[in-house]
């Protein structure tokens, strides 16, 4: 449905994340012109208040990651102008950007995902109380940054004051040895699961927005009651948290076939090495049509 309105594709922005953001949003605003769409590319900073007035935006594309993008901040701002904007509200995006706040909601809807403990900047920490591996992650930023697998206590502080740069809390998580699986969602439904196999065996930033750095099996090579298990897991998680239309859920499945969640992305990638546009692909939806479909989600109520 090619609409009258003006569409702002949102990139960039100013966090850790700029940079895929911008290839994200790049690519969206070329798919949307080929639809048809009125599209003005926003690249997002303090001043994007003036420049929705200025290009008369009536309705956005997200294409941010990380903060102030992907974390309800935008979504808030839209919202006070009367902007519909895609992907999930407010509330959702909060959440699911909040690593402990995520993981609270998981044991509430009894969501299986790693054991975990929180540490807080300038605390003790007794580090061989710890199982290891353990994965030290900060809680508020995307995309792997910041995260370190820690295989000895020796190695903790380290991984700690890394995480540390990112914000003052910190999450020690449970590492799952087996296999990594993400699963998309779109329109409130699962779509085939992407298997993840890093060559360096590790997911990191830098193997996920590089080509020829992991490679992708779609669909995942798991039983099909494993593939379906995940599938439920996934849309439940999506659901609880609120989320609205479209999101991407990554697992681990550990070596007897029990997934675990690890994290919501209420803005998946839109890059050509982003896990959505693969698992779209597989159900038959191309980039042009998944783009407009996420476009639609800008006029459901969150």
């Amino acid at each position: 449905m090619i609409t009258e309105k003006r569409i702002g594709v949102l990139m960039g922005g100013i966090s850790s994340e700029r940079d895929i953001s911008l290839k994200s949003g790049n690519l969206v605003a070329s798919s949307l012109k080929r639809r048809g769409y009125e599209v003005v590319p926003v690249d997002m900073g303090i001043d994007l208040p003036a420049k929705i007035d200025e290009w008369c935006i009536e309705a956005a594309f997200i294409a941010l990651h990380g903060r102030y993008g992907e974390d309800g901040c935008v979504q808030g701002l839209l919202e006070i102008m009367g902007i519909p904007y895609t992907g999930s509200g407010l509330a959702a995006s909060a959440i699911c950007m909040d690593k402990l706040l995520s993981k609270k909601m998981f044991e509430y809807y009894s969501i299986p995902t790693p054991e975990f403990s929180v540490y807080k900047k300038g605390t003790e920490i007794d580090s061989g109380s710890l199982k290891y591996p353990v994965v030290v992650k900060p809680c508020r930023e995307g995309s792997t940054i910041g995260i370190s697998i820690v295989s000895k206590k020796e190695d903790l502080h380290t991984a700690l004051e890394m995480a540390l740069n990112y914000g003052d809390k910190v999450i020690i998580e449970e590492y799952i040895s087996g296999t990594e699986v993400t699963a998309g969602i779109l329109d409130n439904k699962s779509l085939p699961l992407v298997e993840i196999n890093p060559r360096s065996g590790f997911y990191d930033f830098t193997t996920k927005t590089s080509k020829g750095m992991a490679d992708y099996i779609v669909p995942a090579r798991l039983s099909s009651s494993v593939s379906e298990k995940i599938k439920d897991i996934a849309l439940k998680t999506h659901i609880s948290l609120g989320c609205c239309y479209v999101s991407r859920v990554d697992f681990r499945v550990d070596t007897e076939g029990n997934p675990y969640v690890l994290e919501v992305n209420t803005l998946p990638g839109m890059t050509e090495t982003s896990l959505l546009p693969m698992a779209a692909k597989e159900a038959g939806i191309g980039y042009d049509e998944l783009v407009e479909m996420i476009l639609s989600s800008a006029f459901v109520k969150k």
